[in-house]
């Protein structure tokens, strides 16, 4: 059971390259195969967490690793999105851009302070991590943008300023911190309670 996270993580990671090549040489044919992958992987990426902290291995390579396998996943959905639907994502590139820009301040504002990247799993990530799936449901499934592509970059926007404050507030570098209120309780001297199904 203690191997079943790192399994995960590795197929989520091999996964990416896989809707790359998809996207790329089927085009728009390849969608609903994409979907597939996209919703599978979003699983891996819930199960991975809760196997690991009930199985007692969440340590922090493993959450790093998670981290960033993540990072290379929505990555390769956004590429995929781009090579099906290049219209719609041209059109919408500022509030990409704007998402984008946010993601690099994390890391540089994270290795600036801690010499290491951001792993945080914070609970508004995830909300984010949600709308991204609704948004590429709807770039790859149904070539739209609408109310969930603005949706996906608002809560961008507003999760990755809460991941900048609980990186400031953070007296040192710690892994999977549910918001900015709880970095602050942490830099005050109080702990919090983990839980197998959050972090």
């Amino acid at each position: 059971m203690k191997t079943i996270p790192y399994i995960l993580i590795a197929i989520r990671f091999l996964l990416a390259p896989v809707i790359l090549f998809l996207a790329y040489f089927a085009g728009g044919k390849s969608g609903f195969t994409i979907l597939v992958l996209m919703y599978f992987g979003l699983l891996t990426d819930i199960f991975d967490g809760i196997i690991a902290r009930k199985a007692g291995v969440s340590s922090e390579k493993l959450r790093r690793m998670d981290s960033q396998t993540d990072l290379v996943f929505w990555l390769s959905l956004g590429l995929a999105a781009y090579f099906i639907n290049p219209e719609l994502i041209r059109d919408e590139w500022e509030g990409i851009l704007l998402v984008f820009v946010m993601e690099a301040l994390c890391y540089i504002i994270s290795i600036w302070k801690f010499g290491k990247e951001t792993c945080t799993h914070a609970f508004l990530s995830k909300m984010w991590g949600l709308s991204l799936l609704i948004a590429f449901t709807c770039l790859i499934g149904f070539q739209q943008t609408g109310w969930a592509f603005y949706l996906c970059v608002a809560l961008g926007f507003i999760s990755h300023v809460d991941v900048i404050l609980i990186i400031l507030l953070l007296p040192k570098w710690q892994y999977d911190v549910p918001s900015s209120y709880h970095a602050w309780r942490i830099r005050n001297g109080k702990q919090r309670k983990k839980t197998i199904f959050f972090n």
